[in-house]
């Protein structure tokens, strides 16, 4: 996670995939009774209706966003962030109005601008903004190669069963409970998320529904699928938006590359090794380290990027992995912070210009004195809340070399 153009799509040699643009429609009603202000509440620190603007512009499959609204504070939101405002009439702005309406008077006015419909439609809903930008190209790839009229996406129900009350009597609706089976012999569910719809205009147009004609679906992890109609389910989305989804975009706006960083400083276990260790009769240790990691030091040194280990251990191994790959080390430290800022006192290095990966706890301190706090994809929770950027690697499977790679590009 993290890395820019990630929503570009490679087929198995590797190749870009281009795919045609389309418009993504966005209705966003200002008359929320459940949560009042809804669509532009505050969320992970943006208005809410901004993170899916900010997505569909990021997805690389898109020629224009359109916000469709009877609220001039949500048109407002939509224009900052980069969306084209469609001032829907009061009346396709009711309780009792469809998102459909909204659809076709934002594609009527689509229509108009271009002469003719486009050839589909996306359609986000702001309230579901656990999505990546890479989630709507690849819905949009899965509408393409699968030949369909219409796609939503979907979670995939593995063993769920659900019942009924029927007349007092419970009954099993997604299963035979009086002969349950394996839970693997069960076929799986698809549960409509309501994150992205894909359809043709002339669905549309013809049967006044977003989905119809042959049907499609695209597939998304379970947690993708809550979306904010209460208060609880507001602190469920912004918690996996933290977790999962929030540092990509922090990156985005803090870009680093061997320009910006002027210094690289590694905890060691958890981020060098897998934070395991092989402890002998004898009492002395081994640990397990990533040769990958050796070759992306190299790359970092030829890009002229001093780096530094610190760590809390004692064992004399850190200090012998640091001889192997030429790189000053501060090892048994107790306060990571005051050493991070002591060597960069003594070498003239700005904290500003620091990239530090941690993994843990005691590491916290001294990333958040930096201005690229890195974690790898394993890290402890509060780390990855904090990072700027998540590697896709996990501590002990290469995420120095994966950082050498993004560094240089």
């Amino acid at each position: 996670m993290g890395f820019s153009g990630r929503a570009q799509l490679c087929d198995k040699t590797g190749k870009m995939l281009r795919m045609k643009p389309c418009p993504i429609i966005i209705p966003a009603r200002g008359g929320s009774k459940a949560i009042p202000g809804k669509n532009t509440m505050s969320f992970a620190g943006k208005p809410l209706l901004a993170w899916s603007v900010m997505q569909a512009l990021d997805s690389g499959v898109v020629d224009a966003v359109y916000v469709s609204s009877d609220s001039d504070e949500i048109l407002d939101v939509a224009t900052r962030y980069g969306a084209i405002a469609i001032r829907r009439p009061n009346e396709l702005a009711t309780d009792t109005a469809t998102s459909e309406t909204a659809l076709i008077h934002a594609l009527d006015r689509i229509h108009h601008e271009r002469g003719m419909d486009p050839e589909r439609i996306v359609f986000l809903q702001p309230t579901s903004p656990l999505r990546e930008s890479s989630d709507i190209a690849g819905a949009v790839r899965a509408f393409d190669e699968q030949h369909v009229d219409s796609l939503f996406s979907d979670a995939v129900l593995d063993d769920f069963c659900a019942w009924i009350e029927d007349d007092g009597v419970l009954k099993g609706k997604t299963f035979d409970p009086w002969n349950r089976g394996r839970r693997q012999d069960r076929k799986p569910l698809y549960l409509e998320n309501g994150s992205i719809y894909i359809f043709k205009p002339s669905l549309l147009r013809n049967t006044g529904n977003r989905l119809g004609g042959k049907i499609g679906r695209y597939s998304m992890p379970f947690w993708k699928s809550f979306e904010i109609d209460t208060f609880e389910n507001a602190e469920i989305c912004e918690f996996y938006f933290r977790k999962h989804l929030l540092h990509y975009w922090r990156a985005k706006e803090t870009p680093f590359n061997k320009e910006t960083i002027k210094l690289m400083v590694y905890d060691f276990d958890g981020v060098m090794t897998n934070n395991q260790a092989l402890q002998f009769q004898d009492g002395t240790e081994a640990v397990w380290i990533n040769r990958a990691d050796g070759w992306g030091v190299d790359q970092i040194r030829k890009m002229s990027i001093p780096q530094l280990i610190i760590s809390t251990e004692t064992n004399t191994v850190v200090v012998a992995r640091a001889k192997k790959l030429k790189m000053e080390v501060i090892h048994g430290s107790d306060d990571k912070k005051a050493d991070l800022i002591d060597y960069c006192s003594k070498m003239q290095i700005e904290l500003s210009t620091v990239l530090y990966v941690g993994n843990d706890v005691n590491d916290l301190e001294a990333m958040q004195m930096v201005g690229f706090p890195v974690a790898p994809a394993d890290a402890h929770p509060s780390i990855i809340a904090i990072a700027k950027h998540v590697t896709r690697a996990k501590g002990g499977e290469g995420v120095i070399k994966e950082l050498s790679e993004h560094v240089a590009n």
